[in-house]
């Protein structure tokens, strides 16, 4: 499923080993402090998990955003480039 991981960390070190960690799942960046890519319940869950070790302040936060199909395709990106939400061949209607 479609899955957006945006995050506010203050701490440099911690930002760059998230953004890290977030690659290995495969996610791609989609702004400096969001990514997106497709992720299954269980590597949601262990993702989750794992973004915890990152939160060292009040003021950080991870939000974790799963999307289904049809909700990702109301999204609107306001955008100069070329960066839509999903690859319209990669979507199955059922």
């Amino acid at each position: 499923m479609l899955t957006l991981v945006i995050y506010d960390i203050s701490s440099d070190k911690d930002r760059n080993k998230l953004a890290e960690l977030l690659l290995d799942f495969g996610l791609e960046r989609i702004q400096y402090s969001g990514f997106k890519g497709n992720l299954n319940f269980h590597d949601c869950n262990v993702l989750a998990k794992k973004v915890k070790q990152f939160i060292s302040s009040r003021n950080d936060s991870i939000y974790i955003i799963r999307l289904c199909n049809e909700c990702a395709k109301t999204c609107k990106i306001v955008s100069k480039r070329d960066a839509p939400l999903i690859d319209e061949s990669m979507v199955k209607i059922v």
